[in-house]
């Protein structure tokens, strides 16, 4: 989310302008780390324009990433100095019109003194993760940058191929999908109005099932153009709100969640990307509070983070993650992680049973995710059939009356 201030700059001056941060507290530590003293500060409430905005920063592939941090992890490994380090990767970008300017940003930046975190923050050429930000930023303070560098790696390459196993995953039942709606609308639209004219000549009364059949292709072949229109629009809205408005995403995402079966798999990959990255920061050094907050930012599922972020809150004031987890009203998450989380601050373990559960779990989602979509292919193909047959016979019903009549 967005934040808007007013206020001055080190040098006195008058400034305002808009920030983007997780909550109000990671903006004022931003705010801070650039010298400005604010005398307002609240949340933007987006006007209807900048919804359709578009965000000018180049979006950094997850293995592109990936591949810079480790570079940068072996060359400063090598005891190569940091600017150096980047000019090293950066021969390879020579040529990269969106890569090239942010290297040599981030090089000025640093020579001028800032920290890879702030040159990486203040930035303007590519859009980097919040998450990856504030590893970085931890990373520097403890002085363990270069194994950060290389867990981060590790845990984009990581991500990058379950969602990729996703996506090849759900190519086929979409192709389905796709196929399907156009076969039947193309039905509707054109093969239906066509034999409905020959019933229209014998002037044949029409069973039930063959009216609806009928009315249906007529509306489609008349309303077609707008329908198609009407859809895209819908699906264009829908992603817009969905990027743009906080509140209809988290419903949404809440929706998402009591879905049976599907809502079960949004859990455990959430669960297993909260516990890895977990896991990576407190191996690295990182304080359990400002783990369990950071890791809360790399989840994409808006109530899951709310819970985890309000805890990692609570954890402040001395409570344990687990009884947080198990009290909490906004989601109530599934008791063998709360169970294992409570066995390892009771243990002192908590490191190794946060890496454990990540394994679990994640291997617990490739295999529901297998059987969701081991299910998914033959009811799709049992849903378009059962449509076909439906519409194929509502039309035979009146020709095989007319057989029998003749």
């Amino acid at each position: 989310m967005f934040f808007k201030y007013s206020g001055y700059d080190n040098f006195g001056k008058k400034i305002s302008g808009k920030i983007e941060a997780n909550d109000i507290t990671t903006v004022k530590q931003k705010l801070k780390q650039k010298k400005i003293i604010y005398e307002t500060l609240s949340e933007d409430q987006k006007d209807i324009f900048e919804l359709f905005k578009l965000e000018k920063r180049y979006k950094i592939p997850a293995l592109q990433l990936a591949s810079v941090s480790k570079d940068l992890s072996i060359y400063l490994n090598a005891g190569i100095s940091l600017p150096n380090s980047i000019k090293l990767i950066n021969e390879r970008y020579k040529t990269d019109k969106k890569m090239n300017p942010f290297f040599e940003s981030i090089v000025t930046l640093l020579n001028e003194g800032k920290n890879f975190y702030t040159a990486l923050e203040s930035q303007n050429n590519v859009l980097i993760p919040e998450f990856y930000l504030q590893s970085i930023k931890v990373s520097e303070d403890g002085g363990i940058l270069k194994d950060v560098l290389l867990e981060l790696s590790n845990y984009l390459i990581k991500e990058h191929k379950l969602k990729k196993q996703i996506s090849q995953s759900m190519t086929y039942p979409v192709f389905i999908i796709v196929v399907s709606i156009f076969m039947v609308s193309f039905m509707l639209s054109f093969i239906v109005p066509k034999i409905t004219n020959i019933f229209i000549q014998n002037g044949q009364e029409l069973p039930p099932i063959t009216t609806i059949v009928i009315s249906a292709g007529n509306f489609m072949g008349e309303h077609f153009l707008s329908i198609a229109i009407l859809f895209a629009m819908f699906i264009f809205a829908f992603g817009v709100a969905l990027k743009q408005l906080d509140e209809f995403r988290y419903n949404f995402h809440n929706f998402l969640l009591k879905i049976p079966f599907i809502g079960n798999i949004i859990e455990l990959n959430e669960l297993s990307r909260f516990a890895y990255m977990n896991a990576i920061l407190l191996k690295s050094g990182v304080p359990v509070v400002q783990g369990f907050k950071m890791s809360s930012n790399t989840l994409g599922n808006d109530v899951l983070k709310k819970l985890f972020s309000e805890a990692s809150q609570k954890v402040v004031e001395g409570e344990r993650l687990s009884k947080i987890l198990d009290t909490s009203k906004i989601y109530k998450i599934d008791i063998a992680f709360i169970q294992a989380i409570a066995i390892g601050e009771e243990t002192s373990q908590l490191t190794s049973v946060l890496e454990n559960l990540a394994e679990l779990y994640s291997s617990k989602n490739s295999d529901k995710l297998g059987s969701f979509l081991t299910l998914l292919e033959p009811m799709l193909m049992l849903i378009v059939g059962g449509v076909i047959g439906f519409i194929v016979i509502a039309m035979l019903l009146p020709i095989f009356s007319m057989s029998i009549g003749g």
